[in-house]
Order: C-alpha cells, then sequence, then structure tokens
C-alpha cells in the first residue's frame, strides 16, 4: 500500500530534494560569475555581505540600543524589568531577521565558497593584496607568506600531522546538504560524500553576522583536524577560525578561540565550558558568547548515544560512607548470586529431564515452568544458551514466559516465587525476591535488616501511641526517617551489586585498565575516558573487579547534552545513519532529517544475513569468509559489538595465521594509523562497531579490480543505525564492496527479541546444527527486534529527558540570575524582588498568628533594622499595608547604609585617584555581615569617580549575590542529586519515581529560591566594612575562579596508548608532526612586516 502511494506522490526524500533543486542553479549561475573576479574581489564579497546584513538590521539594532540606554536611566525597578523583557522581545526579533536577510544572501554565499574551493583546486598558489588579517595569520600559518603587500595562499597545508593538498569543489547534491543544514535541519549522508566540505557552506553564511558559529564533533582528533583543514578556505574569505580543544579550559587561548568567527570543538568540551562559564567570578572569565547557531557532526552519536549520560563537574564531599557499603555487602551478595547460579543450573537440569519426557508445559512440575525459572534466575548462563538453541526448546520458553506475562505479569510472581532475586535482562533490571532478602538475612540479628519498613504506617503508630510524650513522638519520628533512609541506601547498594554481577560484564560493557574501571560505548566500541555509571552503579563494579572504590563527589553543575543543544537559536546536524531515529530527533529536538542522495550511485552488494544455530558455527563461517576474502586481494573490516568477541576472533585469526589489526576500546589511541591501513589488498581489520567513525576507508584501483571493501558483520547489534554505519564503510563514490552479517541464536539481540515464526520456521524445516539459514524474511524480521529494542531505548532516553526537564527549568532560573549578578545590568530587579519577597514571608509568618515580638526579632536577625511601629498597627492594619511601612523603612535604611559607605570610601578613592591612579586600577573593600570571612570585593576607582561612589554599592552587591548563589545553588545540587536516589525507592511501593520527583523537587526548589532571597537580603542589609580609619586601602586583585578541585565526568585523565595490535608482524614508526616552518628569533624582524622585532610584535602573544 505504502509503496503504491509512494510511486504516485513520491517519498519525502524526493519532496525534500524537488524543495532544495531550483537555488542550485542559482548557485551555480552565481559561481560562474564569480569566476571573472580577481582574488581580491572574491575574499571582498565577505565584507560587501556583512555591510548588507548591517544595514537590514541597523533599525532593530537602533531599538535595542535605545532601549539599553533607557533602561540604565530609568529609576523605577518593575519599568526598567518591563524594558528589559521588551529587549528580550527585540532580541528574539533580530535573531528572526538575521535569518530573513542569511536567506537572501544564500545563493551569493555559496557560490562564493565553491568558487574559492575550486581556485584552491587549480592553483597551487593564491595571490592577493595583504591586509592585517593576512599578517596576523602569517605568523603562525605556514601556507600564508608575505611577498612585500601581497600575501600569497599555498594550497598544500598540514592537517591532524599529515600533508593534505586541497582537491575538492562542491558539487550539486552538496549544495542540497549545505541548504538543509542551514535550515537546521539534519542531512543525512553517505559515507565519503564530503560531509566536512558541505558544512563549509553554511558555516560561513552563519558566521557573516558575526553571532558565533560552532561546529561539533565526536573527538578531539576529529575536531583538530577538520578546524586544520578547512581553515585556509575561510582565512582567504577573511573570516577567523579555530579548535576550542587545542587549549586548556578557561584560558586565554580557549576565550579567543570562541571569538572568532567558526569555532570547532567536542560535545563535551562546549557543554562544559557552558557549565564552568557559570561558576565564573567575573566577566572577563567567561568563554562562550552566545549559543548562535551549531553543527554536530556524527548528530546520531553525540544526540542520542552521548545524550544518555550527564555532563557533571563536581568536586570532593566531606564525609563518604556509602563507597565504604559496597565493600561490605560485597561477600554477602557474592553468596546470593552463587546460589542462585545453584538453582539455576538445578532448575536447567529439571527442565532437560522433563522436556525430554515430552512434559514441555508451563504448569508447576513441568519443562517450561523449570526452563523459564532458570531463563529468569540467570539468563546469560552459557549452558542455558547452549540448550536454547536446540530444535524446539526456544519455543518451549517462550510459550511459558508468554503465559506468565499476560495480564501485565500477574502470575509471573509464582514462577519467581523460588528464586533468590529476578532479571529483566531486556531492561536491564535485577529484582530481590523475599526470598533473597531471607538469604541476605541470615546471620543479622535484625530480621528486617533489608526489608524497607512502611514509613506512613510507623509515623501514624507513633502518632497515635498514647503512651509518648511530645518530645519522644518527635524522637521516634526522627529515627524512624533514620532508619528508612539506612534501609533505603542499603538496599540500593545490593541492587547495584547485583545488577554489577548479573548484568554488567567485562570486557563487553567496560574493561579495567590501570585499576580503573572504565566504560565502553555499546555504539562506538569508544572507552568513554572519565565517565562514570550513575546511581553508585560505577562504585558496585568497582567493587566487583576488587579495585578501588571511588570516592563519593559532590555535585557542582550539570547539564544533559540534549538541554544544552537546546539553548542555540539554531541547531544542525550531519551523519550518515539518522533515518531510523527521525521520530526522536523530531520529538526531542524538533530536527528533520533529509537524505541526501549520493554523487554517484552506490553498487555496494548488501548480502541477507546469514543465521547460525549455534555461536560456533558463525564464528568459523567468518573465519572462512575472512580467508576467502583476503585470498581475493580484498581488504577486510569486521564489525564486532564487544572487545570481548573482537579478541576472540584475534585468536582464531592468529591460529589461521592470518595477519591483522585489532581496534577496540582497548587499542583506540591508534584508530587514525590502523583507518588509513584498513583499504590496503588483504588487510584485515577488526573493529568494534564503528571505530573509525568520521574517517573514510580509502581503497586502491587494485582492490577496486578485486572487488573492493568487504565488511562481515559478527552480529546484529541492538540498533539498526550502527549496522548501517558499518556497511558504509564500503561503497563511497560509488566505489565496489559488499557488506555481510553473521547471524546467531546465541547472540544477545536473537535471544531476546527474535521472533516464534523464525524459531518454528527453521524447527518445521529440519534445520539441524552446521546447517544456515539465509533469507529476506530473516532479515527483516531481525531489522523488526531491532527496532523494538530501539523503541525501547528511545522509552528509556525519554524519562532520562524527563528527570533533566525539572532540572533545567531551574538550572535556567538560577544561571539567568547568576548572569543578572555576573553582568550587573538587571541585578537591581532581582534584588527588589529579593527584598520584597523577604519582607513578604516576614509579616506573613508572625501576622496570622499576631506574634510582635516574634516578628520584632525577625526584622532585626534578617533585615537587620528594629521596625518602627507598634504592636498595634501589627496586629490590627492589613496584610499589605504593614508589608508597604516595612518595605518603606527597610528601602530608607538600604539608602541610608549606601550613602554611608560612599562617604567612609570615597575620600580613600578620590585620594588614590589623584596621587597614584596610573597605579591602580581597583580597590578591595572588606565587607561581612560579622558572621563570615569578608566577601573579596573589589570596585573600580575610574568608575567610582565618574558615578561619585554610585557603583561602590553596586560591586557589593555583584558580589554578594554571586557568593550566596553559588553556595545554596551547590547545595541544592547535593539535596537533587539525594533525592533521585532516594526516590527510586518508591517503585517497591508501587509508585512512580518520576512523579514523586517533580513534586519533591518543586518544593525544594521553593525552599532554594526563599533562602537565597533571605539569604542575600540579610547579607547586604546587616553587612559592613570591615575598615579602620587609619587602615591602608589596597589593590584588589583580579578575582580568577579555582577550578583546583573539581573534576568532570568525561576528562578526569588524558587517553592512555594502548597496547601493540594483536597479530601485526611489525611496529611501524610513529609519524612525529614537527614544524617545518623557519624558526623567528626573538630579535628578529617580524614577518607582518610591521617592521617591529618579533618578541614587541606577534612574539608577544
Amino acid at each position: 500500500m505504502f509503496g503504491v502511494l509512494k510511486k504516485i506522490f513520491g517519498s519525502k526524500q524526493d519532496k525534500d530534494v524537488r524543495a532544495y533543486s531550483p537555488r542550485i542553479e542559482e548557485i551555480n549561475h552565481f559561481a560562474t560569475a564569480y569566476q571573472q573576479l580577481s582574488n581580491d574581489e572574491l575574499r571582498n564579497k565577505t565584507l560587501e555581505f556583512r555591510a548588507r546584513i548591517g544595514d537590514y538590521l541597523s533599525a532593530i539594532d537602533l531599538e535595542i540600543s535605545n532601549l539599553k540606554e533607557q533602561a540604565e536611566q530609568e529609576p523605577d525597578v518593575f519599568t526598567k524589568e518591563d524594558i528589559y523583557n521588551e529587549i528580550d522581545k527585540k532580541l528574539k526579533e533580530r535573531n528572526q531577521q538575521i535569518e530573513e536577510i542569511l536567506n537572501k544572501l544564500l545563493p551569493e554565499a555559496f557560490a562564493v565558497v565553491k568558487e574559492t574551493a575550486r581556485r584552491f583546486f587549480y592553483n597551487e598558489n593564491l595571490i592577493l593584496k595583504a591586509t592585517d588579517h593576512d599578517r596576523d595569520l602569517s605568523i603562525h600559518k605556514s601556507y600564508i607568506t608575505l611577498n612585500g603587500d601581497q600575501a600569497v595562499y599555498a594550497n598544500k597545508w598540514t592537517a591532524a600531522g599529515g600533508e593534505i593538498t586541497w582537491n575538492m569543489i562542491h558539487y550539486d547534491v552538496q549544495l542540497i546538504g549545505g541548504m538543509v543544514l542551514h535550515d537546521g535541519k539534519i542531512a543525512e549522508m553517505g559515507t565519503g560524500e564530503g560531509k566536512t566540505l558541505v558544512a563549509t557552506l553554511p558555516a560561513y553564511l552563519n558566521a557573516l553576522p558575526g553571532e558565533g558559529v560552532h561546529i561539533v564533533t565526536v573527538n578531539d582528533y576529529l575536531a583538530r583536524r577538520d578546524s586544520e583543514w578547512i581553515a585556509p578556505i575561510f582565512e582567504f574569505l577573511l573570516l577567523t577560525v579555530d579548535c576550542i580543544d587545542k587549549y586548556k579550559p578557561h584560558s586565554p587561548q580557549r576565550i579567543k578561540a570562541y571569538n572568532c568567527d567558526i569555532t570547532y570543538g567536542t560535545n563535551n568540551e562546549f557543554g562544559f565550558d557552558y557549565l564552568r562559564d557559570n561558576m565564573v567570578r567575573s566577566v572577563d572569565e567567561k568563554v562562550q558568547i552566545k549559543h548562535h547557531y551549531a553543527m554536530v557532526d556524527e548528530v546520531d552519536s553525540v544526540l542520542i548515544d552521548d545524550a544518555r549520560t550527564p555532563l557533571i563537574i563536581s568536586g570532593p564531599v566531606d564525609v563518604d560512607e556509602e563507597s565504604e557499603e559496597y565493600n561490605v555487602l560485597k561477600p554477602k551478595v557474592e553468596r546470593l548470586i552463587n546460589e542462585q547460579k545453584r538453582l539455576a543450573n538445578h532448575y536447567l537440569t529439571e527442565a532437560r529431564k522433563l522436556i525430554s519426557e515430552g512434559k514441555t508445559g508451563y504448569a508447576e512440575g513441568e519443562g517450561g515452568m523449570s526452563l523459564l525459572r532458570s531463563y529468569r534466575a540467570l539468563p546469560k548462563s552459557r549452558p542455558l544458551i547452549k540448550y536454547l538453541s536446540e530444535d524446539g526448546i526456544r519455543n518451549v520458553l517462550q510459550k511459558s514466559e508468554n503465559y506468565y506475562m499476560q495480564e501485565q505479569s500477574k502470575n509471573m510472581r509464582i514462577a519467581d516465587a523460588p528464586l533468590l532475586f529476578t532479571i529483566d535482562e531486556k531492561n536491564r533490571q535485577v529484582e530481590l525476591t523475599s526470598l533473597g532478602i531471607d538469604f541476605l538475612s541470615k546471620g543479622e540479628s535484625d530480621p528486617t535488616f533489608y526489608i524497607i519498613p512502611d514509613l506512613s504506617s510507623v509515623i501514624h503508630e507513633i502518632e497515635t501511641n498514647p503512651s509518648l510524650n511530645k518530645d519522644e513522638i518527635i524522637s521516634q519520628k526522627e529515627k524512624a526517617l533514620e532508619d528508612y533512609s539506612t534501609k533505603s541506601k542499603r538496599l540500593h547498594c545490593v541492587s547495584q551489586l547485583l545488577k554489577a554481577y548479573a548484568i554488567f560484564e567485562i570486557d563487553e560493557d567496560y574493561v579495567v585498565i590501570d585499576g580503573h574501571v572504565k566504560i565502553v560505548d555499546e555504539g562506538t566500541g569508544r572507552l568513554l575516558e572519565g565517565r562514570r555509571y550513575s546511581d553508585g552503579l560505577h562504585q558496585a563494579i568497582e567493587a566487583k573487579e576488587q579495585v578501588k572504590v571511588g570516592e563519593l563527589t559532590q555535585t557542582y553543575a550539570t547539564i544533559t547534552l540534549q538541554n544544552y543543544f537546546r539553548m542555540y537559536h539554531k541547531l544542525a546536524g550531519m551523519t550518515g545513519t539518522a533515518e531510523t531515529e527521525a521520530g526522536e530527533f523530531w520529538q526531542i529536538y524538533k530536527l528533520d532529517v533529509v537524505v541526501i542522495p549520493t554523487n554517484k550511485v552506490i553498487i555496494r552488494d548488501d548480502r541477507e544475513d546469514l543465521v547460525y544455530k549455534t555461536a560456533r558455527e558463525k564464528y568459523n563461517a567468518v573465519i572462512d569468509e575472512i580467508a576467502v576474502c583476503t585470498n581475493q586481494g580484498r581488504p577486510v573490516l569486521v564489525g564486532t559489538t564487544s572487545v570481548d568477541i573482537s579478541e576472540k576472533l584475534s585468536r582464531m585469526l592468529q591460529l589461521r595465521g592470518i595477519a591483522h589489526n585489532v581496534l577496540n576500546a582497548k587499542q583506540h589511541q591508534r584508530e587514525a594509523e590502523i583507518i588509513a591501513e584498513a583499504g590496503k589488498p588483504g588487510k584485515v581489520t577488526i573493529a568494534t562497531n564503528m571505530a573509525g567513525r568520521g574517517t573514510d576507508i580509502k581503497i586502491t584501483e587494485e582492490v577496486k579490480q578485486a572487488g573492493g571493501l568487504a565488511i562481515i558483520g559478527t552480529e546484529r547489534h541492538e540498533s539498526r543505525r550502527v549496522d548501517r554505519q558499518l556497511r558504509g564503510r564500503a561503497g563511497r563514490q560509488g566505489d565496489p564492496g559488499s557488506s555481510q552479517f553473521f547471524v546467531s541464536f546465541e547472540d544477545n539481540l536473537m535471544r531476546l527479541f527474535n521472533s516464534d515464526r523464525i524459531t518454528g520456521i527453521m524447527d518445521k524445516l529440519g534445520h539441524k546444527e552446521g546447517e544456515v539459514m539465509q533469507h529476506s524474511m530473516v532479515t527483516k524480521s531481525i531489522e523488526r527486534a531491532q527496532k523494538k529494542v530501539e523503541e525501547n531505548n528511545f522509552g528509556i532516553r525519554k524519562r532520562l529527558l524527563e528527570y533533566d526537564d525539572v532540572m533545567n527549568i531551574q538550572r535556567e532560573a538560577i544561571y539567568k540570575k547568576r548572569d543578572h549578578a555576573l553582568y550587573g545590568d538587571r541585578l537591581s530587579v532581582d534584588l527588589s524582588y529579593m527584598f520584597h519577597s523577604t519582607i513578604e514571608n516576614t509579616v506573613s509568618r508572625f501576622k496570622s498568628t499576631g506574634d510582635y515580638e516574634g516578628f520584632e526579632f525577625e526584622c532585626i536577625s534578617t533585615l537587620g533594622i528594629e521596625p518602627e511601629m507598634g504592636p498595634a498597627f501589627f496586629r490590627e492594619s492589613k496584610d499589605q499595608d504593614v508589608v508597604n511601612e516595612l518595605a518603606k523603612q527597610f528601602y530608607s535604611f538600604y539608602n541610608r547604609k549606601e550613602e554611608g559607605i560612599k562617604e567612609v570610601l570615597m575620600p580613600f578613592i578620590k585620594n588614590i585617584h589623584q596621587n597614584e591612579g596610573q597605579k591602580y586600577q581597583r580597590i578591595a573593600i572588606p565587607f561581612s555581615d560579622g558572621h563570615s570571612e569578608p566577601l573579596p570585593i573589589a570596585a573600580d576607582i575610574e568608575t567610582a569617580i565618574k558615578t561619585n561612589g554610585s557603583n561602590i554599592m553596586r560591586d557589593i552587591e555583584r558580589s554578594v549575590a554571586l557568593v550566596r548563589l553559588d553556595y545554596e545553588w551547590k547545595e541544592h545540587l547535593r539535596n537533587m542529586d539525594e533525592l533521585k536516589e532516594s526516590v527510586q525507592a518508591a517503585s517497591f511501593e508501587q509508585k512512580d519515581p518520576l512523579v514523586i520527583y517533580k513534586i519533591e523537587a518543586y518544593k525544594l526548589f521553593e525552599t532554594l529560591v526563599y533562602k537565597m532571597n533571605q539569604d542575600i537580603t540579610s547579607y547586604l542589609s546587616k553587612g559592613k566594612l570591615q575598615i579602620n580609619v587609619n587602615q591602608e586601602v589596597r589593590e584588589a586583585r583580579s578575582q580568577r575562579t579555582d577550578y583546583s578541585k573539581t573534576k568532570t565526568n568525561r576528562s578526569e585523565e588524558t587517553m592512555r596508548r594502548a597496547a601493540e595490535s594483536a597479530g601485526r608482524a611489525e611496529q611501524p614508526a610513529i609519524q612525529q608532526v614537527r614544524n617545518t616552518g623557519p624558526k623567528i628569533g626573538r630579535n628578529d624582524p617580524c614577518p607582518c612586516g610591521s617592521g617591529k622585532k618579533f618578541k614587541n610584535c606577534h612574539g608577544a602573544e
């Protein structure tokens, strides 16, 4: 039906291509015309475009400027807030106007980039008139030389340590890709279709307004390579380019990189820089300017695979009791696991016996029930997997499982009754049974040691106990709450240890290197350096593997990549495999996926899957196929799903004497070197999943004649796009090639999701061990199983996002307040609300009870004033009248305080300005509320003279607000971490943890805002200058944020250099990158032609 409709109306891909096609002719028309321009005229098109953009935006820029000036002069805070809200609206309107003018410029701008690429392709050198831009670049860029008043751009340069000669010109389908990316969509392009070149088109166009373009890659190698590869094209066109991953966080060089027109970097570094920016104490320390336009390379890897784990900047906590808990509980859990193994083997033996007798039913005492119990006890048991591959056995299990899972697993408790715990392998969940709790409790003095009490019932019993007085009731409640908390944490630790032992396997889900547990990304096969499993699972795995259990840390700042990239005004992405996840991209990011046609027709031979009964047969067939391909002179890329399988295949190839390279999480540092060799005749490369993603495997004419690159998949991955990515390694740009997947019923995907139909058909056809099945129906059935997994994983990611959305709303509100404090322009509005909120809360707390004495004491302790109103006025007047009167008194007191501070400090400041004005820029102001150390507050001397001291109180307000905001936010994040962990126990009470989390998180945030308002109000109102009459005023040093005790969850250490590759005959020399340009002495003339010495010009940087 759908096929017929597609033929009549066309597919979505056809419609997308038709929509963009008319502009291709327009672009090519301009590109042809620009061939007549000189080099200088071509590059000056950039200046022309920028002038046209400036003219288009001039009216709204003037409006925004006038509004900002009006806001600065407006004394009323409420009117000022309205003006700032209007400015925000105008800024959004300005962004829309930018899109309008860029759409008009698109054909001309794309044509400029295409013509520039053409000139670099056909000319070894491009000569033009030297500008300051060229002179600055020529100092560090070897491909730019100065010859008098002329600058010479060569078409050869170094990128990622290798020499390249520019050999690319945009073809028509790449122009479509560029337009898709400019429109804020995802361009799906096949391997070898030139995604890096396509990105130059929208990058140039969107860099013209000067708002910044961020190009995001999956790793630092690609970020550095692409920035160096493409930079000369952009630099010729008067744009600046840099890569943030070359520099340390918050260094001057990284700030400069962000100030470039186009900035490359990894997803992690962009996210972490955003978090660090919201920890700084001065505007000068911020590195990111605006989140305007981002292009994400390998967008499915970044926005789907990496988006599951949040970016976290953390620091130490004072007490870490939970880390030790895992080691204490580990021996007990190991005994539980061993007992469960005994039970699993017992039920498997029983099942074999009963089924052989023909008792295959699912009732008690029949083979189906015993088989199900063995499966629920240990689904990854090798004897069980082997038995399930026999004729008809899997059908017996599936019928039993289907019976007990019907009606929402109503009767599953009967099957699980004799087990100690049950494993849901599909959802990676482990649940302790009542027998398991009894087993763990053996030897404990408290029989309820592992049982979480029903808190509401316990509290009710305490409150209704007539023998307890008020103090005893409070004490009993505290004990009950402490008992509940302790047991919840204990049971959580047990649950995570069970999961570590029963589900997570070494060399598949993680590896242990140098005493550290490192996660292996299931999508890419790369090590996820520095990342840790959440909710204590990583500590449980560390305890299991007998390495040092990591210390508990406290979150200082956190965000998921999903919410980080959703901040951008416009987001686009490119990849070779996004179509299968199109629904998720649209639901979460509102990103449409457009499939770009290939430049040349793909002639790769994608064969139907070969299905075997056992893994042993499958691997033997894989080795035979490798041998056939290598004898034909074809290179072979073998894709695996885990480190363990890649090493197993390596051992089998060694036994057969077949030389090969291995690229997995343990050898990922040699990725570029191994991929460079992978296309040579007869080369065999075993790669975990998509290792080599982002790089092309190029083949020679000799290999093409032999049949091209052979792709062999040893297992179907859970995700279709991972398999498509592996296939896409072959057949680039019309090259020949083939792809073949080998599958067995012992594979994880087939065990979990293969259909009854395949198993039944194979049994009916008399399929025996050693025989292979190959049919399109089988392949489609496997792909349907993959689709089920994708839907399940999407549900998990969406749920994680729902948790983070709660945090995101809070984070945006706090970071907005923080920015107001950091820049100071809107701080007066926020402070006015803080003061008013604190006053209202103070009145409401005591007015209802008429407690004037308590009200008076609170005013003195919080607001720093004694209220000038009598008890009668307080008790008899309306609430709003009391609030208005107290506010009037408070603001009068606060204004007098400000004047007093000016009177004390201005004589010092004027004296310093007159006598030592050239020496000092800022003075330190010791200011404290008397209960804590004085805050490091600095006032600008020049500004204080110009404003007659008005800025002094603003500087104090800014510093106090930042310090208190950061402290309270950090404590709130700790509470949120504890909340997220504690609500998981709600599932034991048949409640949705997410609902509980949302309710409790809202309450916590209300408390945070109240405490923040009160603390800042109290500190400012009660704070005093800590200065004596004869004390010297000292200079304030520039404040820098201290990151020494913080660490990120993805970049704690540098990548470990891998061991020598398996199966290689010799170790090739490591290529070293050296600066081949002439060395410039410090006292030599600067090459930029300024006439100055190098040390006084560009050498001073």
